[in-house]
């Protein structure tokens, strides 16, 4: 696995084997996962999205404690995924890491707790599959505007954009903040020592 430049995000990059029957591939490994991560990744619920071209869905997070991981792939098609560091006192604030996830190279991107998480669709009937770490709470999810300006998200110029209302009625990142609706890092990093101490 591959740590991107925000913290707590990593991509799994796995070998991809091919022969006249198909291919195979390991899109998660318990072990590699947790000596790169320093954790083990609880399983809480399991979610299956498919989308037209052009859907974006996100920016989502949830209140730290409990956050919710995310483990992440596209089975079927391509999507662009985004992860938006929104914990209040990370040295990455603001900033955003853009992976591409397909049914080529069938990479995988671990979301850490308290980071944002977004994606479009760039197929139709791109198919996203992400394992979590805690079950959906409606009481705890927030959504980010995942057009905010000022985040200027890496979404391809001149593709339709497809939202939920609630994902077009979301504050910026600015609103978010003023609200008080953010993650602290420091929360988010006291739950990750936490749940790596729980290894040992």
């Amino acid at each position: 696995m591959r740590q991107l430049g925000i913290a707590g995000t990593w991509v799994h990059e796995p070998k991809v084997f091919t022969d006249a029957r198909g291919g195979f591939h390991e899109w998660f490994r318990g072990g590699e996962f947790a000596a790169a991560t320093g954790r083990d990744l609880r399983l809480a619920q399991a979610n299956h999205s498919v989308s037209v071209r052009g859907t974006v869905r996100g920016v989502h997070f949830a209140d730290v404690p409990p956050g919710q991981a995310k483990y992440v792939t596209c089975v079927r098609g391509a999507v662009l995924d985004v992860v938006v560091d929104v914990r209040v006192g990370s040295p990455t604030f603001g900033t955003w890491e853009a992976v591409r996830l397909d049914d080529v190279d069938h990479s995988a991107l671990f979301v850490s707790e308290g980071l944002g998480h977004a994606f479009m669709a760039l197929t139709d009937d791109a198919t996203v599959v992400y394992l979590c770490s805690e079950g959906y709470a409606p009481e705890r999810e927030h959504a980010i505007d995942p057009l905010d300006p000022a985040l200027d998200l890496p979404w391809p110029a001149g593709a339709r954009r497809l939202l939920s209302d609630k994902d077009a009625q979301a504050p910026t990142l600015a609103q978010a903040r003023e609200r008080g609706m953010l993650p602290s890092y420091e929360d988010c990093l006291a739950l990750y020592r936490a749940q790596g101490a729980g290894r040992d």
